[in-house]
């Protein structure tokens, strides 16, 4: 495969559950080297797409190539190109971390020194080196969590695919395993990332591909997307119910994104965020505004998400 040749190429992928369309005929590339996020609320497709680039799910129509290969018509090859690290755990509880590793390698052909030393690389990659010899079962979730991204690294792929790696982790953890990635990206390895943290796919990303729908609705290295898309966000909240006329009186300074259901919560789009909460703060000082809490998001990766899907990503 060349050089400029993509890591994973995706064409018009598909897949619908009875009258359900869940993923709505997408495409991207991922490049050799890049560290590709994708992101999306919940329900917009990114489970399913996950499923598909792995193997688990079989698509209604399009097309997965990895390094080239199509991923259904000889999955054997194109499957040992992936290391996946899935949201749930995946490994035997029962056994150590070093049984488990030895393992996963055996169902992948490694044997011998070969796979010792690969065992031992991964183990001091994810700081259980000390571990090896210990029962999974003891592990905290952290720990869990590490073992995951050992497995998926074992046998060396071209292409490693995470799903929420760090959810239900602490911070401490959560950024050792960031740091791991960040290395590991720098070394040349293909990364493809899911995450609800959008902080972090805006601090590691080369490109983001942003889902909902089961459509791609944005592509786009994070700077640009925020440079082209980024709106300021205002959110007020309010004692009482926000009435029509109050309403009325808010989106005179910008787009209104979202009320909630209470109609007491209100986000405010603008791209003079500065001279629109002047404007806010004085219809308060002068009685017309009466909100209980206000904030303001200046233009970031997050309300970019929001400006394209009117949602927060953990919504």
């Amino acid at each position: 495969m060349s050089r400029k040749e993509p890591i994973l190429r995706v064409e018009d992928l598909r897949k619908k559950y009875d009258s359900t369309e869940a993923v709505c005929g997408i495409s991207f590339e991922v490049r050799p080297g890049e560290f590709f996020g994708l992101l999306g609320p919940n329900g917009a497709g990114k489970t399913t797409t996950i499923g598909m680039l792995t193997g688990w799910v079989e698509p209604s129509g399009g097309r997965v190539e990895i390094r080239g290969m199509d991923l259904y018509a000889g999955p054997r090859d194109a499957k040992r190109a992936i290391g996946l690290v899935p949201q749930s755990f995946a490994f035997y509880p029962a056994l150590t971390a070093g049984e488990n590793l030895t393992f996963f390698g055996r169902l992948y052909g490694m044997r011998g020194k070969a796979l010792e030393e690969r065992k031992a690389f991964v183990l001091e990659m994810v700081s259980l080196a000390d571990r090896a010899d210990q029962s999974v079962g003891t592990f905290s979730n952290g720990m869990k969590r590490r073992l995951n991204m050992a497995v998926g690294l074992l046998h060396e792929p071209a292409l490693l695919i995470l799903d929420e790696p760090t959810v239900g982790i602490d911070a401490q953890t959560r950024n050792g395993i960031l740091e791991s990635l960040r290395r590991l990206n720098l070394n040349g390895m293909t990364v493809l990332y899911t995450t609800h943290y959008i902080e972090e796919a805006q601090d590691l990303c080369d490109r983001v591909a942003i889902m909902d729908h089961g459509k791609i609705i944005a592509l786009d290295a994070p700077r640009a997307l925020i440079q082209c898309l980024g709106k300021g966000i205002i959110r007020m909240e309010f004692h009482d119910t926000v009435d029509e006329s109050l309403l009325g009186r808010i989106q005179a300074h910008g787009g209104i994104t979202r009320v909630d259901a209470p109609r007491k919560r209100v986000h405010l789009e603008t791209d003079r965020t500065a001279a629109v909460l002047r404007d806010l703060l004085d219809l308060k000082k002068n009685g017309q505004l009466l909100f209980k809490t206000l904030d303001v998001m200046e233009p970031d990766l997050e309300s970019v998400f929001i400006h394209l899907t009117g949602r927060g990503l953990r919504d």
